[in-house]
């Protein structure tokens, strides 16, 4: 629950335009986890989906056609796999990443805080679950894995990269195409997702 309200925390206050780029810039990070998924195992249209956030991101920048979110909803939850069919980790940060878009678009028509929280737990208990998957010890206390997870270079890269966005955004009052073209490239952190896969692995 502390891990939620400090997040409420550090997004009180910002305008309904931010609230879309902070979310859009963790789906952008965890984009390739959904990517990989997807040309893995055969599931889904990963293509529409970058389609989609790709106008997310042109609405913020002012540029290209209106985004209809409304209608995109549907077609992103056409997209999320269903964690009972496939018995495999990788299907877990692809359904984080799909789920993040859905609230980045709910965020996009609703101009709500929630949805931007909602996206900011999904990106770090994303990265939580692959420390402990991947990492992790079965000797391990609860208060030793926490502090583990915690403290891990993959967690302290997400802690910073949530926070370099906020800042950003806090600087900037009104959207205009070259802050959100940094913003973008900063979130695509060169291909790399937020668990550092790839999403062109396979």
């Amino acid at each position: 629950m502390t891990e939620m309200l400090q997040m409420e925390k550090q997004l009180k206050g910002l305008d309904g335009w931010q609230l879309v780029a902070f979310s859009a810039a963790l789906t952008e990070r965890m984009f390739p986890n959904y990517q990989l998924f997807s040309r893995l195992v055969g599931f889904g249209d990963y293509r529409q989906l970058r389609t989609i956030l790709d106008g997310v991101w042109n609405q913020l920048a002012g540029s290209g056609a209106r985004l209809n979110a409304e209608v995109q909803l549907d077609n992103v939850e056409a997209n999320i796999p269903d964690l009972d069919e496939y018995d495999m980790y990788g299907a877990m940060p692809a359904y984080d990443a799909v789920v993040a878009l859905y609230s980045t678009l709910t965020c996009v028509i609703e101009g709500d805080m929630a949805e931007a929280v909602e996206v900011a737990n999904l990106s770090r208990e994303c990265v939580a679950t692959f420390i402990e998957v991947s990492e992790a010890n079965d000797q391990m206390s609860d208060e030793e894995l926490v502090r583990f997870i915690n403290t891990h270079d993959l967690m302290l890269d997400e802690d910073a990269f949530r926070e370099e966005v906020i800042d950003r955004l806090r600087g900037q009052r009104q959207p205009n195409p070259g802050f959100i073209a940094e913003l973008r490239t900063l979130a695509e952190n060169e291909g790399v997702s937020n668990i550092g896969i790839s999403g062109e692995d396979a």
